[in-house]
């Protein structure tokens, strides 16, 4: 990658992303993407902390990963703000610095889009959550409709190049589970606007005990 590339995903992405996945449209989606999380959460694509605000009383304390530092300048208020300590612990989610089975719960916000490989990332949380832990994400991705999805797979190569590696057309719900996770309930709607990067999975899943 180039100098010029490398300096438009460390600083104008992260800025875009703040401001598309921050809009106020997405606010109901998130506090019901965080209901249920206790205790020790880890969350990969922290950002800027646009969960912090909704996160429930019964979390004691947020891990975060995430590999671009202008995420940290950007929700630096949210930070300070926070009830819940927060500290920075890893940079790839592919790859967690936590001990087995250490985490209450996992958060994954518009975030699986864009990992190398969200498998492994998947993995990744299931191994460092507890028997019976939760993992709640909140994730776009491959819409049901074909002409929707015709799109989705059209477009992705232009919008891995413009925003990061972020893809369309993963299907996060079959993701989550060929990790080894047992899905919950799954909530399935399109965003408000273009159908190509508004089609929306939200849901929890269970590592088995």
């Amino acid at each position: 990658m180039g100098r010029i590339g490398r300096w438009y995903d460390t600083r104008i992405v992260p800025w875009i992303v703040d401001k598309a996945c921050g809009a106020r449209d997405l606010d109901r989606s998130r506090r019901r993407v965080c209901a249920g999380l206790r205790g020790e959460v880890v969350e990969i694509g922290f950002g800027s902390g646009l969960n912090l605000p909704h996160l429930p009383d019964a979390v004691t304390h947020l891990h975060a990963v995430d590999p671009e530092r202008a995420g940290q300048r950007l929700g630096a208020e949210r930070i300070a703000a926070s009830r819940v300590p927060v500290s920075f612990v890893g940079l790839d989610g592919q790859a967690l610095p936590l001990a087995d089975a250490s985490m209450d719960s996992a958060l994954c916000t518009f975030t699986l889009c864009t990992i190398p490989d969200a498998g492994l990332a998947l993995a990744e949380l299931r191994r460092v959550l507890k028997p019976g832990g939760t993992f709640h994400f909140l994730e776009h991705g491959l819409s049901p409709d074909p002409k929707v999805a015709r799109w989705q797979h059209r477009l992705t190569p232009l919008q891995r190049h413009l925003c990061a590696g972020c893809h369309f057309d993963r299907p996060i719900d079959l993701l989550v589970r060929d990790a080894g996770f047992e899905l919950g309930e799954v909530r399935h709607e399109y965003r408000n606007g273009p159908k190509t990067p508004g089609y929306l999975y939200e849901g929890t899943a269970v590592r088995p005990r």
